[in-house]
């Protein structure tokens, strides 16, 4: 009923409910308000929301790094195919004119690191220039990349300078090079031709087309990726938790002042949401920071020009988006398991057990993507979601296996002595904080200990072995041309070098019969050595040697095989040295063996060789008349004999710059397996650098939050070295667990991905090295966080506000 008044207007009306305010309102309301809070926190809150951006902007930095990837290796596919050497559509020779050049690869290697060069002689005035140069040097000088300067004008650059022998003239531009520390240069010659192993171009500048992957190497970049980037995300995770206990007794304030419940979740995800900010401000920061300094840093041989490292949009949308939601959900999810009331934070009274069927569970579903993905093979399409999915499931359950392991087994830690029992008791009161700032570690070991057993696995198929025997033939000598002159030089030139011990040189080149051959036969081959008559006297037992003769050479005991060598090389009849192209035209190369062609028995040569086929003297055959021989020098030197190597290759250098020196190797590794290798350690080396971070940022933070508690324990006689090994132990006690757990999770994947690729187990103690890894980082992140300790310790740290 309304009442009315005298003039017969309602007295009294009821009031109109006001419309409550829209969802999406009241949560921008909460999170505005916790974001105030954390900025006008006085000094504790801020010190709060600089740990938390200092965590994140870690993550951030290196989340950056990780989107730059895709640019940067488009960026060095671009320069290597715009400095790769252009060739003829149809494969056929470029002809001269006054706007082409001859060149030859001229590279060389140098205690250890890799050279790349050329030899360019122009064929007019225009002739093309490679990326970087702004003019082709003239004989006798050289262009020479920035790193390379450096080294040439170092006192550990004689040797080289005097292999190069080059005047230095000018720069190699950055469109040049692949990165800024590569060690690469351009010379000038008056004497190269097509003749001598030249190759004729008219420009630089190819399409560069992607490889095809291994499907084993596909499995293997997908579980690195997982790898790296999951304990960045962990990180990022735990970061925006740091200051979690004295945040819950705030919200309990802001309960008492009538606040509910999931408002003051609101607030402390807007607290997360603020320092997540600044986060991504910082790492942005870091970012823009460091980019310039790459260029100067070289890990792994990994180097990156500035300008290179620029990360995907898409990507840097995806973080600048996520690590603000992460910020609010991780907050949000952490507060559920609390109940803060007015007058307190329930979580301070004995914690409910954790449950462990969820986080078994979860590894459980890992294993059964992967065993779901089938046998991968060489020829199989490989589909990286569910191996990632998979990969990803095992990793997450380990990290919630953790929690509950630690507590488990800190709730039966008794006894011991006195830094142990407060370590121990620390452990039982707040495991969840240790647990959190181990995380990072238990995911990135395991997944490097699957990664390592998968490597080794697959060792076999990217590692092959050569046919090279390294201890009988230290270094061996090419020419792209046979020229019996060139051999007897490279014998006396070597034999005089400092360090080599004997050296053996010839010109040498496959020969066949000529003549058809029936279907599923084989045609006929052997080995045609040319060489002097001193020379072929250390390859075979010679009854008598002059020059005009030449032999036929058996292996002592090796019946079929010498049979083999007769069906070419018989006397009298001729072989065929290879195709030559004349006017055009291509034609066989025919020489007659002579019929006075003796056998002799092979002996082994001063390098360990032992030399069967067709042994000629110069006389009998000019090596220019074979097209496809080389000119090779073995060579042993002694291992002793410092630089040994880098003295074979200066001789080689003034003999003819355009020689190979190869060491011999007994295996090769593939490149891309080779790569992905490389790429694992560098990753691996900036994701340790991080959790090593995460773990000191995390002690501090804890170090901060027990300043009142240590300077009681310290007021009342306990001695700082007694903390200091709590401090340790409450930092080893955690980390030990979660590094079993971890060797325990990381076989286990390993094995299920070894099965998915059809590949054995090939070492079940690959974690060793990891386990040595995380005591190195206890060690450390425990003197590191010793300063803090120290100065938190004192005596003012009683004061309170």
């Amino acid at each position: 009923m309304t009442l009315l008044d005298r003039r017969g207007s309602p007295a009294y009306a009821p009031p109109v409910p006001k419309r409550a305010p829209g969802r999406l309102r009241t949560w921008v309301r909460d999170l505005a308000l916790g974001v105030r809070f954390a900025a006008a926190g006085g000094r504790e809150g801020w010190i709060r929301t600089l740990l938390t951006a200092v965590g994140v902007g870690l993550g951030v930095t290196l989340l950056f790094f990780a989107a730059s990837v895709p640019r940067l290796i488009d960026a060095r596919a671009e320069r290597e195919g715009a400095r790769a050497v252009a060739e003829a559509a149809d494969g056929a020779p470029v002809p001269r004119s006054d706007t082409t050049l001859v060149w030859i690869n001229a590279g060389t290697e140098y205690r250890g690191s890799t050279i790349g060069g050329q030899l360019l002689r122009p064929d007019g005035a225009r002739p093309p220039l490679p990326p970087g140069v702004a003019k082709v040097p003239g004989p006798g000088e050289m262009v020479v990349s920035p790193a390379l300067r450096t080294l040439l004008d170092s006192s550990g650059g004689a040797l080289l300078k005097e292999r190069l022998g080059h005047r230095v003239t000018g720069t190699i531009a950055g469109a040049g090079l692949l990165d800024p520390e590569e060690l690469r240069f351009y010379a000038g010659s008056d004497t190269l031709t097509t003749a001598k192993g030249g190759h004729r171009t008219a420009g630089y500048g190819s399409v560069v087309g992607p490889s095809p992957i291994s499907p084993y190497v596909i499995v293997l970049i997908v579980l690195i990726c997982v790898v790296l980037l999951m304990p960045v995300a962990i990180f990022i995770a735990t970061a925006v938790r740091f200051g979690g206990d004295r945040r819950d007794r705030r919200l309990a304030a802001l309960r008492l002042v009538g606040a509910d419940i999931a408002m003051t979740r609101r607030i402390a995800a807007g607290e997360a949401l603020f320092g997540a900010a600044l986060g991504l401000l910082l790492g942005s920061a870091l970012f823009l920071t460091a980019r310039p300094l790459t260029g100067g840093v070289r890990l792994w041989n990994l180097s990156a020009f500035p300008a290179d490292l620029v990360p995907e949009r898409a990507l840097v949308a995806l973080i600048v988006t996520a690590v603000p939601v992460a910020a609010v959900v991780v907050t949000l999810v952490a507060l559920r398991s609390v109940t803060i009331e007015p007058l307190g934070v329930v979580r301070e009274a004995r914690p409910r057990r954790r449950q462990l069927w969820w986080r078994l569970l979860m590894p459980v579903v890992g294993v059964t993507v992967l065993s779901t993905v089938g046998t991968v093979g060489e020829a199989t399409a490989v589909d990286p979601y569910p191996i990632a999915a998979g990969a990803v499931l095992v990793l997450v359950g380990l990290t919630t296996l953790l929690p509950w392991l630690v507590e488990a087994v800190v709730a039966r830690l008794t006894g011991g002595p006195v830094p142990w029992q407060l370590a121990a008791r620390r452990l039982q009161l707040s495991g969840g904080s240790a647990s959190r700032a181990v995380i990072g570690i238990t995911a990135a070991v395991a997944g490097a200990i699957a990664v390592q057993m998968m490597f080794a696995g697959m060792h076999e198929d990217f590692v092959r072995p050569t046919g090279q025997d390294p201890t009988r033939a230290n270094i061996t000598v090419q020419a792209s041309y046979g020229s019996g002159r060139l051999a007897q030089a490279m014998t006396d030139g070597f034999r005089g070098t400092q360090g080599v011990t004997a050296a053996v040189a010839v010109a040498e080149s496959y020969v066949v019969r000529p003549g058809p051959v029936a279907p599923h036969e084989i045609q006929p081959t052997t080995t045609l050595t040319v060489g002097t008559c001193a020379t072929l006297r250390e390859l075979a037992e010679l009854p008598s040697c002059e020059d005009g003769d030449a032999f036929v050479s058996h292996i002592p005991g090796r019946k079929e095989q010498n049979d083999w060598v007769d069906e070419t090389a018989r006397p009298g009849k001729p072989v065929d040295l290879g195709t030559r192209t004349a006017n055009g035209v291509r034609a066989p190369s025919l020489w007659t063996l002579p019929a006075s062609a003796r056998t002799v028995e092979a002996r082994t040569d001063p390098v360990g060789r032992e030399n069967d086929g067709i042994l000629a003297t110069p006389g009998a055959l000019d090596p220019s008349r074979m097209p496809d021989a080389l000119t090779t020098a073995t060579i042993r030197i002694d291992e002793r004999v410092a630089d040994a190597e880098e003295y074979v290759r200066n001789t080689a250098a003034t003999l003819d710059p355009t020689m190979r020196v190869i060491t011999p190797r007994a295996v090769e590794r593939d490149r891309q397996y080779a790569s992905v290798q490389t790429g694992l350690l560098a990753g691996g080396t900036a994701t340790m650098a991080l959790i090593a971070a995460s773990m000191l940022v995390s002690q501090i933070e804890q170090l901060r939050e027990r300043r009142r508690l240590l300077s009681v324990l310290v007021a009342f006689g306990t001695r700082r070295s007694t903390l200091a090994w709590s401090v340790l132990w409450q930092t080893a006690i955690p980390v030990a667990l979660g590094t079993l757990l971890a060797i325990a999770g990381g076989l286990t994947l390993g094995a299920v991905l070894l099965n998915m690729v059809a590949k054995p187990v090939a070492d079940w103690w690959v974690f060793a090295p990891f386990a040595g890894a995380g005591i190195a980082m206890i060690l450390l992140v425990t003197a590191a966080g010793l300063p803090p300790l120290w100065r938190m310790t004192r005596p003012d740290g009683l004061r309170s506000e």
